[in-house]
Formats: structure tokens, C-alpha cells, sequence
């Protein structure tokens, strides 16, 4: 028996930044010049997700970064989520990171 799939929607921010990127990658689309079936082309998608992305809906995380890729954004957008880039990476950058992360366990 097939489980049926629940829909919910996302929280506000993350409702909020797939707008944004959605918004940024249509952005990036009109900087060079290509149309929407450009794009889709040269990611080897579907036109329609490349309309679903632009207007911040649910799309893959591989067809995002398909679309990136076509974008020539692919870098800038895998760049981004550095943790080394950001003030408590760099402050943490000469810790041996653990190769498990527990939950703390709080006293009785």
C-alpha cells in the first residue's frame, strides 16, 4: 500500500529564500541573455523547472545546481554555504572537527 505524501508548506524563511534565489537565478538568466528554454537546455531540465525556480517553488536540490551550473553561478552558489567563510568557521578553522556529532546530555 502506497503511503500518501504530505504537503506542507515551508517556513517563512525558507519560503522567503527560495524567492530570493529564485528571484537571483531569473536575475542572472536576463544578465546573460537567455531565455527560460536556454537555460533549461543547457541544464538538462525542463523548461517549466526552470519556471518553477524562478518563482521560488520547490525544485531539486540537483536541478538547482543544474541550473546554476547553466547560470555560470554554480561556484558562487557552492561558495556560499563555506563554513570556513564565515566569522565562527574562522574562529574554529584549527579545531579538529569530531567525526560524530552527540547530543550533550543534560544532568538528572
Amino acid at each position: 500500500m502506497e503511503q500518501a505524501k504530505l504537503k506542507t508548506d515551508p517556513p517563512a524563511p525558507v519560503a522567503a529564500a527560495m524567492r530570493r534565489i529564485g528571484d537571483d537565478m531569473k536575475t542572472w538568466r536576463k544578465l546573460r541573455q537567455l531565455t527560460a528554454a536556454q537555460v533549461a537546455d543547457r541544464a538538462g531540465v525542463g523548461r517549466d523547472t526552470v519556471a518553477r525556480l524562478e518563482s521560488g517553488r520547490d525544485v531539486s536540490s540537483i536541478n538547482l545546481l543544474r541550473i546554476a551550473r547553466a547560470l555560470g553561478v554554480l561556484d558562487a552558489l557552492a561558495g556560499s554555504v563555506d563554513p570556513y567563510e564565515t566569522d565562527v568557521g574562522r574562529l574554529r578553522a584549527n579545531e579538529a572537527l569530531p567525526e560524530r556529532v552527540r547530543p550533550r546530555r543534560v544532568p538528572r
